[in-house]
């Protein structure tokens, strides 16, 4: 299925303990580059959202934004750390030996004040309790981008099958102009033999002339070049109907389509069949922007 790398999605579940928002954002990328942000507290999950999400999503940088809000009354206990504390406690006596006061002015609240005394613990969540209800979240965010991004993806493959029978027609429009090309050559070359041997009082040599054309002929042959020109629209119509992600192989079909377009061009010494070459590799330009975007 053609599909295109950019796109957004949101997901949410959401029930009396729990509720879990996801969001993806997807835009061009060579490779599939994948960034979430999650809640501190859900970080051990971050893995299997990353693997759940690349299994659907195979091109594109992906970023991902992961809320959570929960409704539970948790337990709370306050641990203190008693080394800590009479660490303080020792340190505040070292103190006022060496100035001279009383400690007796210390009291245990005080010394509960210093830092990291008193610590308020929170009773943590099963994650294997949490996992399928983010993935669920992630799930619909994944489902609305891909809804997206085929929608998107639809709209470029209408795009390229137009402009790929452009191509084939201006190839076909070279090709029937090529017969024309040796023709005009010969016809400027006797004309200006003509020229030359007019003020001598002779006339051309027909069969040099005609070894001369023969060799502009095989120099200028383009049969080659647009057979695969032919030959590579064919295979990049057969990849754009494919249903595995094309993108890269779509790239490397369009480099050798561009390839035997300047090798036309280059042989093709002809105003008419110039204007031509410079049409066709505008289409390929244009084709090669817009599978910047396919996955």
């Amino acid at each position: 299925m053609f599909k295109s790398m950019t796109g957004f999605g949101r997901g949410e579940y959401h029930d009396k303990d729990h509720r879990f928002t996801v969001e993806i954002r997807a835009v061009n990328h060579r490779f599939n580059d994948i960034v979430i942000k999650i809640p501190k507290n859900l970080a051990a999950l971050e893995d299997r959202a990353r693997k759940s999400i690349a299994g659907t999503l195979a091109r594109g940088r992906i970023d991902v934004v992961v809320t959570a809000d929960d409704y539970l009354e948790r337990q709370r206990k306050v641990r203190v750390d008693k080394g800590l504390a009479s660490g303080y406690f020792q340190a505040v006596k070292d103190v006022a030996d060496a100035c001279g006061l009383d400690i007796q002015a210390v009291s245990a609240y005080d010394i509960a004040k210093f830092p990291e005394v008193l610590k308020v613990e929170e009773t943590s969540e099963d994650l294997e309790t949490l996992w399928p209800k983010l993935a669920e979240a992630i799930d619909k965010a994944v489902a609305n981008l891909m809804e997206m991004r085929i929608a998107e993806g639809e709209n470029i493959h209408r795009d390229l099958t137009a402009r790929i029978a452009k191509i084939r027609e201006l190839g076909i429009a070279i090709a029937t102009r090529a017969p024309a090309i040796v023709e005009a050559y010969r016809e400027r070359l006797r004309e200006r033999c003509r020229e030359i041997l007019s003020e001598v009082n002779a006339t051309p040599d027909e069969a040099r002339l005609l070894q001369e054309v023969a060799i502009m002929a095989d120099r200028t042959n383009i049969t080659e070049e647009l057979v695969r020109l032919d030959s590579h629209l064919d295979q990049f119509t057969q990849a754009m109907n494919g249903d595995a992600a094309v993108g890269r192989k779509l790239d490397f079909i369009l480099q050798e389509l561009n390839r035997e377009a300047n090798t036309i061009g280059s042989k093709a010494n002809d105003m008419v069949a110039g204007a031509l070459m410079v049409e066709l590799k505008s289409e390929i330009e244009k084709v090669r922007e817009q599978i910047q975007n396919i996955e």
